[in-house]
């Protein structure tokens, strides 16, 4: 048997429209309560602030263009005068014109610088190769024969068996005698010891000439040493 519900007592019919109702009356509620909370703001600004903001201002001055500090004055030097009497006698100053240095320049004589003598420079000098050559009394042959004659062969060079050749050289001074004796290339020390001997106990030469005038000459003489 179906069940029939009577129109009145539906109620589903009204429910739409109770919510409906709902929503509008929580949506008036809801303005009247925002409505009434607001409240008069005002601002206020604090002025701590700008009594800050006015002190960190910098005050820029720009400097005036003063003008450069005067110059010292110049001290006055004031001439002192001495004044003098009539009375007194001043003393008299010869005064030179240039004509009279001039004259006496005229007078004076001329006094050339001394000169050496050329025999003073030959003297001095010494020769290698002069016009005439200095030569031992009697020629080279002489010579040869004192120096054999004069030579005693050292023992301790005949014992190690030296011999050999040793050349010496001297001056022959403007009076013939013999000077600055010395071993030009030696062989033993006691070969060249025995050779200067020899050398030193020469008679005088024959001078060296240059322009017909004595001069000093260097001279060189080889003694040989030769063993038996």
């Amino acid at each position: 048997m179906e069940i029939k519900k009577s129109p009145k007592a539906d109620l589903e019919k009204g429910k739409t429209l109770s919510i409906l109702m709902g929503m509008v009356v929580a949506l008036a509620v809801l303005f009247v309560g925002f409505e009434w909370g607001t409240r008069d703001v005002q601002v206020v600004i604090y002025e701590g602030v700008a009594d800050i903001i006015a002190e960190e201002e910098i005050e820029i001055t720009r400097p005036e263009n003063t003008p450069p500090p005067p110059p010292p004055p110049v001290p006055v030097v004031t001439e002192v005068l001495n004044v003098v009497e009539d009375d007194v006698e001043l003393e008299q100053q010869e005064i030179l014109s240039s004509e009279d240095s001039q004259d006496a320049a005229q007078v004076q004589t001329y006094v050339a610088p001394a000169m050496v003598e050329e025999e003073e420079e030959s003297a001095r000098q010494i020769f290698t190769v002069v016009e005439e050559m200095p030569q031992f009394p009697g020629g080279d042959g002489e010579l040869l024969k004192f120096i054999s004659k004069s030579i005693k062969y050292p023992v301790i060079a005949q014992e190690n068996g030296i011999q050999g050749r040793v050349v010496c050289s001297f001056v022959v001074n403007r009076d013939g005698s013999i000077v600055d004796a010395e071993v030009v290339r030696g062989v033993d020390p006691s070969l060249d010891k025995e050779a200067l001997r020899v050398i030193n106990t020469m008679p005088k030469w024959a001078p060296g000439k240059q322009r017909g005038k004595p001069v000093r000459v260097k001279y060189t003489v080889p003694i040989t040493f030769r063993l038996q």
